[in-house]
């Protein structure tokens, strides 16, 4: 069945960066442009970046232009978010699916901006 695993969340000062995976199994990954999304805590989950399936980056929300960048790697079925100068209004799951939300959700990964 399909599987998306999140990681590399975890609690940075503003200013920090992180560098977030998902590994997806379970479908022809290479099939399928790529996204990553947020859900900030009381609201509603964003896209926040999508990548096509050959590894261009298509669209970034303005909010995080010139800071995020979004890359994937085929071979190993995983699908990565680098995200510098985070800033507190970063903070948030991040999840990913195809640009579609086709899949069903996995658990996502925290990621907190504090100081």
């Amino acid at each position: 069945q399909v599987q998306l695993v999140e990681s590399g969340g975890g609690l940075v000062h503003p200013g920090g960066s992180l560098r977030l995976s998902c590994v997806a199994s379970g479908f022809t990954f290479i099939s399928y442009r790529m996204s990553w999304y947020r859900q900030a805590p009381g609201k509603g989950r964003e896209l926040v970046a999508t990548i096509t399936r050959y590894g261009v980056e298509l669209d970034y929300i303005d909010s995080v232009k010139g800071r995020f960048t979004i890359s994937r790697a085929n071979a190993k079925n995983t699908v990565y978010l680098q995200a510098n100068s985070l800033k507190p209004e970063d903070t948030g799951v991040y999840y990913c699916n195809d640009d579609s939300s086709s899949f069903p959700w996995g658990q996502g990964t925290q990621v907190t901006v504090s100081s």
